[in-house]
């Protein structure tokens, strides 16, 4: 019996050739893709960063650090007169106001801590000296009379002074939140050398505009 090749041939399935190799597939899909897609999570994971610093220690210290420089540098400015360096507080015209117009003046409350210092040591001294009840009313009567003559002249410096405020800069200026009052009155009872910010002028009599 003789065998027909040619029809054997043409009746032999074609499986190797209709479907590509498994090679051929890899290949197809590293042209596609270049590389294989990462699952959700893992996408999500690569995209996070922290939003707190890694050492906090570090981090309040260093925050800590830059306050306390800002406030170093504040201070100096307050004690050199640069008003532009100065807190914002202190920056305020009305502030700036009130500042040269007390240090303008002559202040009764200026020396109140040293005058009251001398007072109580001399009145200590005249009671183990003299031994007589006079000897500690007296100083008491004078620290007192002293006391009321820095409340009259600081009340009579601020009803000047309010008046002005308010004409150059308006109600807000000595609104109660200003605390222009207090600002006003705890300046003019400190010594004039000692008050910070710096007087502006290094004599009274520079009265402002």
């Amino acid at each position: 019996m003789t065998w027909n090749k040619k029809k054997d041939e043409a009746h032999k399935p074609v499986d190797d050739a209709a479907e590509p190799s498994d090679q051929h597939k890899g290949s197809t899909q590293a042209a596609g893709k270049g590389h294989p897609t990462p699952k959700r999570k893992d996408a999500q994971a690569q995209n996070l960063h922290p939003l707190v610093p890694a050492d906090r220690k570090a981090s309040a210290k260093a925050a800590k650090a830059r306050i306390r420089a800002k406030e170093d540098a504040q201070y100096e400015a307050m004690k050199n007169g640069d008003i532009n360096n100065m807190p914002k507080s202190e920056r305020l015209p009305w502030r700036v106001y009130i500042r040269d117009y007390v240090d303008a003046r002559f202040n009764i409350g200026e020396f109140f801590i040293p005058i009251a210092l001398v007072i109580m040591i001399g009145s200590m001294v005249l009671s183990y000296v003299i031994r007589n009840a006079w000897a500690s009313i007296i100083p008491m009567i004078l620290l007192y009379a002293y006391l009321a003559a820095v409340i009259i002249d600081v009340a009579v410096m601020w009803h000047k002074l309010k008046k002005k405020l308010v004409d150059k800069f308006g109600g807000a200026s000595v609104a109660k939140g200003m605390r222009s009052g207090s600002y006003a009155w705890s300046r003019a009872i400190q010594i004039r050398r000692w008050r910070l910010p710096k007087p502006r002028y290094s004599k009274r009599g520079h009265w402002p505009e």
